[in-house]
Parts: structure tokens; sequence; C-alpha cells
């Protein structure tokens, strides 16, 4: 696949990614917390992060997410995880998304562009899952800034592209360089 096709693509899917943790970071210990509060905040930023890495696996049957998280995400009756995840356990799990993504991207050929993968409840080519996943996590970063103009009056701002270019993602360099 062209280098300036994986280069834009991941501009932008970095840059959601980059707001999405933004939303981490500036959550208040209140609201993160909040269990009256629907939906809870903390959920919003487990399901898409949860959904983020699922849509970037190879083979959806065989997909479990990292320790400590389950595939409560499946449960067709919506149950939430046993307990709230911490800012710093989402910040790690999103980090391993990062990198999936920037990995899968950065690998994408043309051939596995165009190669047909059915998820649980959608399907595509490759490259049409990466745009519906971009969707996914940008359609709750908005909803997450949404709740924190609400309680805070206040967040962490847009995002033009990835922080970290493609061919650096992923090297101490881009490590010092992240927020």
């Amino acid at each position: 696949m062209d280098r300036v096709w994986k280069e834009a693509l991941w501009r932008q899917f970095g840059a959601a990614i980059d707001m999405l943790e933004g939303a981490i970071v500036q959550c208040p210990d209140s609201l993160w917390s909040d269990r009256s509060r629907r939906p809870e905040y903390w959920y919003v930023v487990y399901h898409t992060i949860f959904w983020l890495d699922y849509y970037l696996c190879e083979s959806p049957e065989a997909y479990a997410p990292p320790p400590p998280f389950t595939t409560s995400e499946f449960d067709p009756s919506g149950r939430l995880p046993d307990r709230v995840y911490t800012q710093e356990e989402l910040r790690a799990f999103l980090e391993h998304g990062r990198r999936r993504c920037r990995e899968t991207i950065a690998a994408l050929t043309e051939e596995r562009a165009r190669r047909p993968i059915q998820f649980v409840s959608v399907g595509g080519t490759t490259l049409e899952m990466l745009f519906y996943n971009l969707r996914h996590v940008q359609h709750h970063v908005g909803q997450l800034y949404l709740i924190l103009r609400e309680v805070v009056d206040a967040t962490p701002g847009w995002v033009g592209a990835a922080r970290v270019p493609l061919e650096l993602a992923g090297s101490p360099v881009a490590k010092k360089e992240a927020p």
C-alpha cells in the first residue's frame, strides 16, 4: 500500500487515539469513579479501547484482551465489567491499542487492505474496518469531551494529527515526545 496513504491514515487515527488519551488524563477522579452517572465515564473509555483493540485483531474468533480485561463487551445483555478500571490501567490498554494500530497500518499491503474480515456485528475489507474503527474511536472521544465540558467546563482540545509520525511511533524517541 502506498506510503502516503498509510501515513495519512495513521496521522488521523493516531490523532483520535491522542484525543482519547487526553480525555483520560483530564478526567477528574470524582467523575472517573462516579457510578451514578449514565453513561459511566470510565466505561465509555474502556468500551472505546476494547473495540479499538478488537477491530485491529487478525482473528476475531480468537480475540482476547490483555489482562486484567475480559470479553464482557461481547455480553448481549450489556453487562459492565465487574469493577471500575483505573486511569492507569486504561492508559496502558490504550498504549497497547496505539502500538497495534500503528503496526497494523505500517504493515498494510494492498493485498491485506482488500482482504475481507468479519467481526461480531460488522464486516468489510481490512481497510474499511480501519476507517470504521477510527470513526468509532472519534465518536466516543466526542462523547467524552462533551461530558468533560458539562462537568468541568474544559476539554483537552483538538489534535489535528498524531503527535508521533508513523515511522517513529513506538520507538524510544517517540516515547519521549509523546504526552
